[in-house]
């Protein structure tokens, strides 16, 4: 432990300190936006929780945190500093203190509540964004009504290859894409706790052949697909306005979703009511 003269106390912290941890992820999702999923237990204790641990502490609570999950490379790392207690050096040096922790092996920092200073302050210690999506957030008063495309149907997703297929093919054509195992693609919907089968969706041409497909998590709309033969007709603003719809008649308030910076359905998704409400990004430096 040790306490500056500015009476922060820095130390590591562990799994006893996460409800205070979650009150600093909190603070910062309320000036900054982001990812709201950061605020829940399972993601703190990912982000924060790792390998190696330091934070800064004043008054008994956190005001900065960095954990770094060494082992591996590049290293990872995610950090956040409290509104109130930026601009006085803690992040730089929670993140000397992360690069230390990494050494060689590189370092790989996600942020789930992005800011533009701190893209400046990584980019100074030769970090490079690597990927960045918006958040954006629909609030259900007012869900919007998209007339179906001409021979086009629905019907409820089945788990199996065929879903698997038409994921693949419509998300084939973008760049980066790596194509996952089909078993660790399902499993992941699978063994979700939040998965919710009757949101989740398959659209059907005139033949009955796949056209598109959306998979939802809570109130998340976690992926929406189509494939490149039926881009343009409204089958992605009709499978995105049907779970929306979905999730007002459920009693939900609001719908989230997360969209790639250089993805053009971010418009379609703005045309649908959609907001940013904060943005998430990852860092490498090698």
């Amino acid at each position: 432990m040790v306490v500056r003269g500015d009476g922060l106390v820095w130390r590591a912290y562990g799994e006893s300190d996460l409800a205070a941890l979650t009150g600093l992820v909190e603070a910062c999702l309320a000036v900054d936006g982001g990812l709201p999923l950061f605020a829940r237990t399972p993601l703190v204790r990912a982000r924060l929780l790792q390998t190696r641990t330091l934070g800064a502490w004043h008054d008994g609570g956190p005001v900065a945190a960095v954990g770094v999950g060494t082992g591996r490379t590049p290293a990872t790392a995610t950090g956040l500093v409290h509104p109130a207690w930026r601009g006085r050096g803690i992040g730089s040096r929670l993140l000397d203190w992360a690069g230390e922790q990494a050494g060689d092996a590189g370092l790989l920092l996600t942020t789930e509540t992005w800011t533009a200073d701190a893209e400046a302050l990584f980019d100074a210690r030769g970090l490079r964004r690597t990927f960045l999506e918006r958040v954006l957030r629909h609030d259900l008063d007012a869900p919007p009504d998209v007339v179906a495309p001409d021979g086009v149907t629905l019907e409820p997703a089945t788990l199996g290859p065929e879903l698997f297929g038409i994921y693949r093919v419509s998300f084939a054509d973008r760049p980066g894409f790596v194509e996952p195992a089909v078993e660790e693609w399902l499993g992941d919907l699978r063994d979700d706790e939040g998965y919710r089968p009757e949101l989740s969706m398959v659209a059907r041409g005139p033949d009955g052949g796949a056209v598109g497909f959306v998979t939802v998590l809570d109130t998340w709309i976690d992926q929406v697909g189509v494939v490149p033969g039926w881009r343009g007709r409204r089958v992605g603003a009709y499978l995105v306005a049907r779970v929306l719809r979905g999730l007002a008649e459920a009693g939900a308030d609001a719908a989230w979703l997360c969209v790639n910076d250089d993805n053009p359905a971010a418009g379609l998704y703005r045309r649908l009511g959609f907001r940013e409400a904060g943005r998430r990004a990852r860092y490498l430096r090698r």
